[in-house]
């Protein structure tokens, strides 16, 4: 197993604990499970840790540690490629308009949820304002029974 084209290069002022990570995850899943059985037996709280830390990161059960760095670069930076140009106008010139016509029903339909908010809280205020008229005018009314009444 070669490790130089697997392993992503970490910055100098790195940590012991990425780096060691990072040399784990180039090794794979056999590398931390080795690590986790070595700390049970040298000692326990060690490798308790480690079997913690392999299942909160998902180390455990997925199905391998190597290219972790690399899948999450890529998802990272896959939104921009759609950007990128193709070197086909007639392709380019689909994709901008379809992006700009995308664009532009999502702002009508964020216009129109705003209209729909707007809507629904005047219509709460005014059910608030009503009920608050008949509260008022309930009020109103026992005090003139009990006017009429003494």
């Amino acid at each position: 197993m070669t490790t130089a084209a697997s392993s992503t290069p970490l910055p100098a002022n790195s940590g012991w604990f990425s780096r060691s990570e990072a040399w784990l995850d180039s090794k794979g899943k056999g590398a931390w499970i080795a690590a986790m059985v070595l700390g049970f037996v040298f000692f326990w709280p060690v490798g308790l840790a480690l079997l913690f830390y392999m299942i909160w990161s998902k180390r455990m059960f997925s199905k391998s540690c190597r290219g972790r760095g690399a899948a999450s670069h890529f998802q990272n930076f896959q939104g921009f490629h759609a950007m990128k140009p193709s070197g086909n106008t007639a392709f380019d010139a689909y994709k901008a308009d379809t992006l700009r016509r995308l664009m532009d029903e999502q702002e009508q339909f964020e216009a129109f949820l705003e209209r729909l908010r707007a809507a629904k809280d005047k219509a709460e205020f005014d059910q608030f304002m009503d009920d608050r008229a008949k509260t008022a005018q309930a009020a109103r009314d026992d005090e003139e029974d009990a006017r009429e009444n003494a």
